[in-house]
């Protein structure tokens, strides 16, 4: 009886573990057992091979261009769905009229839609023929410019897409975070002096949503990356010249594109631990600034 009652925590966590072991420590187990492996996915036989798969990724210039791919994008998506959103949510919340709920509302529909939809309605809008927005920027003298294919614009294009269906979640939360601000404190930094936008901006807005901040920033560091590689599979191919490329993009192109799973594997479990080391820097070094409500 007294080893049942000392069960019986364990047992009420079941339903929650055993999902988690079967579908996250599982996978994750054998990815790093088939990184030290050479297997196409196809053939019974595994031949091992310890860290060559290692070796070969950490010498290949193609591995440091997902690499170097990856930090832009992550950086690209930070402006484009935490600055920006966070600016637009501030500039909501000056509005003062019935217009307010038509503008979250318009700013919150593509969130709805998927990526793949995303992805069709911009191959149609940056078609460099016949799409609308190359269309526009002919009326101004610009030249025609091939979003998709022109090694300078090809990035910015995958990551406008992916911000383009994200950025009303991030708006949501980030609007949240400012409306919950106490206005008390806003009158007094009034009364302070502190007048300008900007400056409530950046010592109050700011420091007191913090916590949203710090949230909304490591869910795009950590999905934005995945958001990102429908339109790269769909659109663009992680070309051109692995231009648009990156390390989730990466796993996918040597699993299921070269077959060769060793080195998929082995970008997978580099990738983890890339995001554990963010993770430890983000929980005892971005954490202390954070402002939570007592």
């Amino acid at each position: 009886m007294k080893f049942f009652n000392q069960l019986k925590p364990y047992l009420y966590l079941a339903p929650v573990l055993i999902p988690i072991a079967v579908f996250v420590f599982y996978p994750l187990a054998k990815s790093l057992e088939i990184s030290f492996y050479s297997w196409n996915m196809v053939s019974v036989n595994r031949q091992y091979v310890g860290l060559d798969n290692y070796a070969h990724l950490l010498n290949s210039d193609e591995f440091w261009k997902s690499v170097q791919n990856t930090i832009v994008y992550t950086l690209l998506l930070l402006l484009f769905l935490l600055v920006f959103p966070f600016l637009v949510a501030y500039g909501i919340t000056q509005v003062r009229n019935r217009l307010q709920s038509f503008y979250k509302s318009a700013i919150f529909l593509p969130t709805v839609l998927s990526l793949a939809v995303s992805s069709i309605v911009f191959l149609w809008l940056l078609n460099p023929i016949s799409g609308s927005v190359n269309h526009f920027l002919g009326l101004f003298g610009i030249p025609s410019i091939n979003w998709l294919s022109a090694p300078g614009w090809s990035l910015l294009s995958v990551v406008i897409i992916t911000s383009w269906k994200t950025f009303g979640y991030h708006f949501i939360l980030l609007l949240s975070g400012i409306l919950s601000v106490p206005q008390d404190l806003v009158e007094a930094a009034r009364i302070d002096g502190v007048n300008s936008s900007l400056g409530l901006l950046r010592k109050i807005y700011i420091p007191l949503s913090s916590g949203t901040i710090m949230f909304v920033f490591v869910v795009t560091v950590v999905f934005g990356i995945q958001w990102s590689f429908v339109p790269i599979q769909m659109l663009t191919n992680g070309g051109p010249n692995q231009m648009t490329t990156h390390l989730v993009f990466n796993v996918y192109q040597y699993a299921f594109q070269f077959f060769q799973s060793g080195l998929a594997s082995a970008v997978a479990v580099l990738t983890f631990i890339a995001f554990i080391g963010l993770i430890i820097f983000q929980a005892f070094v971005m954490e202390r600034r954070v402002h939570y409500e007592n």
